[in-house]
């Protein structure tokens, strides 16, 4: 069980880290929600929460045409036009994991990328808490990893279910998600150049004797 004091003020990217990794118990600053709530909470913040009796199938593939005789009905027409070309994850698949750093972890195997990309794609978790789990791989199991990857996998798949009545909020969400993983790349970058600028001036006092 993790100490409840001890998640209260989490670590924030370019907080110190210790080599070993971060504890996962620093990874939330309160509980996360649970896996099977989390497509109806994030769904609906925008205008009210989802509809109850929407039974609207999930948005056709760009290109195909939505008619009410493939269940769609008319508030679902108007958004898939206002949308365009926009389906949930598209905005992040312009995105990459460049100069994201996955820290070394000796006791687990898995794909760095395609964990990084799953995790660049949830809307579910904020900026602090996707630079968190990625300081924490050293000291997660390879169970733990496993069923992240599940949990994103899902999440992804539930998002992509919603009928096309969401795509208008889930396009807000993914772009201001987007925003943020930009904005963890360039603390990447900042961070690194802070690095070499510190082991240049170790070396300069080295070689002067200091």
């Amino acid at each position: 069980m993790a100490d409840p004091q001890q998640g209260t003020n989490p670590p924030r990217p370019g907080d110190p880290v210790p080599t070993e990794g971060l504890d996962p118990t620093q990874v939330f600053g309160s509980p996360p929600p649970p896996p099977g709530s989390q497509g109806t909470q994030t769904g609906g913040q925008a205008g009210g929460n989802p509809p109850v009796q929407d039974t609207s199938p999930p948005p056709p593939p760009v290109g195909t045409a939505a008619t009410k005789e493939a269940g769609y009905d008319d508030e679902d027409i108007k958004i898939l036009t206002e949308v365009g070309s926009y389906r949930f994850g598209s905005l992040m698949a312009t995105l990459n994991n460049d100069k994201v750093i996955v820290p070394l972890h000796p006791e687990t195997n898995f794909d760095e990328q395609k964990f990084l990309t799953m995790l660049r794609g949830s809307i579910s978790l904020t900026r602090d808490e996707k630079w968190r789990i990625i300081q924490a791989i050293p000291k997660l199991s390879q169970f733990q990893i496993d069923e992240l990857q599940k949990i994103l996998e899902e999440e992804k798949f539930k998002f992509s279910q919603l009928s096309p009545k969401h795509l208008k909020h889930l396009q807000q969400l993914e772009k201001k998600h987007g925003e943020d993983w930009k904005d963890l790349q360039a603390l990447y970058v900042q961070n690194a150049a802070k690095q070499k600028e510190q082991s240049q001036a170790d070396e300069i006092r080295k070689q002067l004797g200091l």
